[in-house]
């Protein structure tokens, strides 16, 4: 059962006025007001909160409790300077956007393509994610993304336009499989978010941080069939720059055995290991607040 239309009409249009306050205002203070705003968010997000505090009790615990919620506050500071950069995706001034992302490995995807197999880019939920896509089409390099829709259609719609403002194209993750395949045997690039709990059915079961968490086969299954390459990116804050990095990464090693099963576990958790080493490099750039454990193996209790 859908939202009642009052309640969509009321979502849209606070969402449509905060991104408008955020447009309203140059980029550098947006990325100022983003993470007060941020900041502000936690205060009132008991829920929330209470996720992102296990979550790192489980990641990190050797951590302080005063270190632990100091990253948990860098969490929600890291949503509202991605909320403040999102809201410029629209803008016309490209060349001033442009001056606030470095953008390293672009060679890499331009190499990985020339083979004709397609690439597979992947990232997770870390720093100003929504970059890892819209900064390639600003450089040149538009491809298509697996996106997972918003349950409010006016919500989805507005974001789905800024998301494409620059060529890239959006695939829902429901009904996914065919345009995948299109894409990589056309030999495009195609992004995914990997980092994100996933039910019994789609995902298996590989090490993050230490734990078992149930992770998506689809990107391992892919690579596995099409021989596409397999290549990270991510989009950090750097605060001494005062940029968002966009890097690319070198591609993974892709094992094609013949034994498909063994296959996509290890490269699950390779690429699994590669979204870890990130999150340790930028613990309070990653979404704690994420019940990245919920679905847990046959027998071991909930951790939520």
């Amino acid at each position: 059962m859908g939202k009642p239309a009052l309640q969509i009409q009321f979502e849209y249009l606070l969402v449509r006025l905060l991104l408008a306050i955020f447009r309203s205002l140059p980029l550098p203070a947006g990325l100022r007001l983003g993470p007060a705003l941020g900041l502000l968010a936690c205060r009132f997000s008991s829920r929330l909160r209470r996720t992102g505090e296990r979550n790192l009790r489980l990641a990190f615990p050797d951590l302080s409790e005063q270190r632990r919620d100091d990253l948990l506050r860098g969490c929600f500071r890291n949503f509202g300077r991605l909320l403040a950069v999102f809201s410029h995706f629209s803008t016309s001034d490209l060349e001033k956007l442009k001056s606030f992302i470095v953008c390293e490995g672009l060679e890499r995807i331009e190499a990985a393509c020339a083979n004709g197999m397609g690439v597979i880019l992947f990232t997770g939920h870390l720093g100003a994610w929504e970059l890892t896509s819209f900064a390639l089409s600003i450089f040149g390099q538009p491809l298509s993304f697996l996106v997972r829709r918003i349950d409010n259609p006016k919500i989805e719609a507005l974001v789905d336009r800024a998301r494409t403002r620059r060529g890239n194209r959006t695939i829902d993750k429901r009904a996914a499989a065919r345009e995948m395949l299109q894409t990589l045997q056309a030999g495009k690039p195609l992004g995914i978010l990997v980092d994100l709990n996933t039910n019994e059915r789609e995902g298996i079961f590989v090490d993050f941080f230490g734990i078992p968490a149930s992770t998506t086969f689809t990107l391992a299954k892919l690579a596995a069939r099409t021989g596409a390459q397999v290549l990270p990116i991510f989009a950090p804050w750097d605060e001494k720059q005062r940029r968002f990095l966009v890097k690319i990464d070198e591609p993974l090693s892709v094992s094609r055995t013949g034994d498909e099963t063994r296959d996509v576990q290890e490269l699950t958790q390779k690429f699994t290991t590669v979204i870890e080493k990130y999150v340790r490099t930028y613990p309070d750039q990653w979404l704690w607040i994420h019940r990245r454990w919920k679905t847990r193996p046959v027998g071991e209790p909930p951790i939520y």
